[in-house]
């Protein structure tokens, strides 16, 4: 079931992303609800929730609150850790909710529009020249990996791994 090959109007297509977003999203949170009551003594859970991305997290959603949910939807890698966050901090439905759903709105909008669009364009260019493609996309992967290597600040510290664990 490839969604470049959906033939349904834009906004059905907004809906089932939207969907899928609120499912994801709303799981994740409450999850770290779950993590909050106890689920914490698990140790893959107490891995998670004790490394620098995680705590970042919690720091960023306890000194800013829902916005930084909805900001979370427009950023890659953060969302699910900060959802997970919201969760395990404690944040009220009431601020979470409004939160998730503009957030969630604003992510199916942007898949569902220009996310398609972009996908259908590589697909096109791949159709048309593959190793063209595959070339172009390997150095826009090389010249991310080198620009967040390069940004990385002299003072971080590389994350050790949890004795035990391999």
């Amino acid at each position: 079931m490839n969604p470049l090959n959906w033939s349904l109007p834009v906004f059905v297509t907004w809906l089932i992303l939207f969907g899928i977003i609120l499912a994801r999203a709303g799981g994740t949170f409450l999850l770290g609800r779950l993590a909050r009551k106890g689920m914490r003594r698990i140790q893959r859970v107490e891995k998670i929730m004790s490394g620098p991305k995680y705590r970042k997290a919690e720091r960023m959603i306890e000194r800013y609150g829902a916005p930084v949910i909805v900001l979370s939807f427009l950023m890659i890698g953060v969302q699910t850790v900060l959802n997970l966050a919201a969760g395990t901090t404690g944040m009220s439905y009431r601020r979470y909710v409004p939160a998730l759903v503009i957030g969630g709105s604003l992510w199916a909008l942007i898949y569902s529009t220009v996310g398609f669009i972009g996908f259908r364009a590589l697909a096109h260019a791949y159709e048309a020249a593959p190793g063209l493609t595959v070339g172009l996309g390997a150095c826009v992967v090389l010249a991310i990996g080198g620009l967040l290597i390069g940004l990385k600040k002299e003072g971080d510290v590389p994350e050790t791994p949890v004795p035990g664990t391999a």
